[in-house]
């Protein structure tokens, strides 16, 4: 493949392929919390699944702000948006995760785990929508 087309694919990705990455980080992160909470620590499942979400969102937001979106915030009005805009829609997907959590696990009695992380898949497609298109919206799109 020569250097033009990887240019281009770049070009035409530069966005996904990041996410992607930092998604799987983030979605490791989830599990990982969760499998700690729930296995080692004992917790329910409901509680691990709030704690994991609140470990990934944080985790989520310092690495999409700065390696997927390029955030281009620059003042204290910006910042506040940004972070209230990604947290609020991170909750959603977390309620998400947790319902899908509770009636599939909890109530139907299916693998836990195996369930997190379908849910996970579900989670990370609606959150690089809203990042895209709603969080870190590009000025130039404006």
């Amino acid at each position: 493949m020569d250097k033009e087309k990887i240019n281009e694919l770049w070009g035409k990705y530069k966005d996904i392929i990041p996410y992607v990455f930092w998604g799987i980080m983030t979605t490791l992160v989830n599990i990982f919390s969760y499998w700690l909470c729930n296995s080692i620590f004992k917790w329910d499942i409901m509680p691990a699944t709030i704690m994991a979400q609140f470990l990934s969102i944080v985790f989520a937001y310092l690495t999409n702000r700065k390696w997927v979106f390029h955030s281009q915030a620059s003042t204290f009005k910006e910042y506040a948006s940004e972070i209230a805009s990604f947290f609020a829609a991170r909750i959603g997907t977390a309620l998400l995760d947790m319902a899908i959590m509770f009636i599939f696990a909890e109530q139907m009695h299916l693998n836990s785990m195996v369930i997190k992380i379908l849910a996970n898949v579900v989670v990370v497609i609606v959150n690089y929508v809203s990042s895209k298109f709603w969080i870190f919206k590009s000025k130039d799109s404006e």
